[in-house]
C-alpha cells in the first residue's frame, strides 16, 4: 500500500520549518513572489533548503503538492545547484527569502542565479544570436515560398530565441512568458524601448510580419555586433539580405 504524504498548509509548514534547526532557509518564488501576479488560483511555490547531513522529520513532506503548496525539501548543496543551468533559475532568481539562518548567505545564492557570469552570457549569447537569424530566415522563406503557417510559427520560435539572446546580453535569465511584462516593466532592457520591443515581439509573434521582422532584425544587428558578436552573424553570408529591410 503506498503511504500518503501528510498535507499541510502554507502557514504551518512555514511555522513548522522555522522551529525546526535544521532549515538554515525557506525560499518562496512564483506568482507570490512576483508583486501583484498571484492570483484566487495561485500557490505557493516553496523551497525548504536544509543543513548538509541534518536529521529532520520535514524530509516526510517531499514531494507534497496541493492547491496551495507546492514544496521541494532539499540540501543547501542542492539549493546551491537548482537551476544552474536550468528552467528553475529565472524563478529562484526572482524569489524571495521568507527565511535565512545563514547570515545572508540564502540571499547570496539567489543573487548569484540571477546573474549570469560574463562566459556564460556570452556563449548563451552567440548561440541564441544563431538560433535567432536561423528562425528569423526560416520564416521570411516560408513567407517567400506561399506557407504562411511554417512563417508564422518561425517567426514566434525567433521572438523565443531572440527574447533570450537579449537577455543574455543583459547576463539575466529570461523570465517565463507569464512575467516577460512584469519583469521588463521594473527591470527594462539597456537601450530597448519597453512597451515598443512587446508591441513588436507581440505583433511578429501573431501575424509573422515580414517587413517588422526585418525591421527588428536591423535593430538588433546593430546591438549584437557592438556586442562583439558580429561572427555569429557573418556566418550567415549572403543570407543575411533575405533578413535585412528591403532598401
Amino acid at each position: 500500500m503506498t503511504t500518503q504524504r501528510p498535507l499541510v498548509s502554507y502557514d504551518a509548514f512555514v511555522e513548522i520549518a522555522t522551529a525546526d534547526p535544521a532549515v538554515v532557509g525557506l525560499v518562496l518564488k512564483g506568482s507570490r513572489a512576483h508583486e501583484g501576479m498571484a492570483t484566487a488560483h495561485s500557490d505557493h511555490d516553496l523551497y525548504a533548503v536544509l543543513a548538509e547531513g541534518a536529521a529532520t522529520p520535514l524530509t516526510r513532506f517531499a514531494g507534497h503538492r496541493t492547491p496551495e503548496l507546492d514544496l521541494v525539501v532539499l540540501t543547501l548543496d542542492a539549493f546551491r545547484a537548482a537551476g544552474m543551468p536550468g528552467f528553475e533559475r529565472y524563478a529562484l532568481a526572482r524569489a524571495r527569502v521568507v527565511l535565512d539562518r545563514l547570515d545572508g548567505e540564502i540571499a547570496r545564492i539567489l543573487s548569484a542565479k540571477a546573474r549570469l557570469d560574463t562566459d556564460e552570457a556570452r556563449r548563451e549569447a552567440a548561440a541564441y544570436l544563431d538560433a535567432y537569424a536561423n528562425s528569423l530566415y526560416r520564416s521570411v522563406k516560408n513567407d517567400r515560398d506561399g506557407q504562411p503557417l511554417a512563417a508564422r510559427l518561425d517567426a514566434a520560435d525567433s521572438v523565443r530565441f531572440l527574447l533570450e539572446f537579449l537577455f543574455a546580453l543583459d547576463r539575466r535569465p529570461r523570465p517565463y512568458n507569464k512575467y516577460l511584462h512584469w519583469e521588463l516593466s521594473r527591470f527594462p532592457l539597456p537601450d530597448w524601448d519597453t512597451g515598443h520591443l512587446l508591441d513588436t515581439v507581440a505583433h511578429i509573434s501573431a501575424t509573422g510580419d515580414v517587413p517588422a521582422q526585418r525591421d527588428l532584425f536591423a535593430r538588433v544587428e546593430r546591438v549584437a555586433r557592438a556586442a562583439g558578436h558580429g561572427a555569429v552573424l557573418d556566418g550567415w553570408g549572403e543570407d543575411l539580405c533575405l533578413m535585412r529591410p528591403r532598401q
